[in-house]
């Protein structure tokens, strides 16, 4: 099996699973290192909430994102107009999504969803367009504040997007 076999497979998975919940899906099969382009692995939306999906799988161990993985997702996400998700799927669970700022960041500035955290902090796939979907997606003047610090923003970024929150 190809290395990226299983991943291209669970992609297909999550969109069939929401096109099947009658949202409005697609697939970049040119995301990661096909192009150059920032692009998330999976658009969806059901007209009023969008989201960029980076998805990932694993039989059990620990998920890893690079960090500048997840800084390209929060790029294209704030050009597109979407909110920006992480979806995990373990082997034998269900598909769970988190925003960037919710995931661990390591020493090494990169990102890890252990499984026990998605079962117990993630947001179930019900959950993604249910009645929660019509707020910020937790972003706030904290979160903000704290991807600056990060680095995961600039300082025009991070301008725009409290000046987005004033309004």
């Amino acid at each position: 099996m190809r290395s990226n076999e299983k991943g291209d497979r669970r992609e297909r998975e999550l969109v069939n699973r929401l096109a099947d919940e009658g949202i409005a899906v697609m697939r970049a099969p040119a995301s990661g290192s096909a192009t150059a382009r920032d692009l998330p692995d999976v658009l969806a939306g059901d007209g009023d909430v969008f989201y960029a999906i980076e998805a990932k799988s694993s039989a059990g161990k620990p998920i890893y994102l690079d960090g500048e993985e997840v800084e390209s997702l929060i790029y294209f996400s704030q050009n597109f107009g979407a909110k920006p998700r992480i979806g995990v799927r373990f082997d034998n669970e269900d598909w769970f999504f988190f925003h960037p700022h919710d995931l661990h960041r390591t020493d090494g500035g990169n990102y890890r969803v252990k499984k026990e955290n998605a079962l117990l902090e993630g947001e179930p796939m019900t959950d993604l367009f249910g009645a929660e979907a019509d707020d910020d997606g937790g972003m706030d003047v904290e979160r903000v504040l704290d991807g600056y610090d990060d680095g995961l923003f600039s300082r025009e970024e991070t301008l725009d997007l409290l000046r987005q929150l004033a309004a």
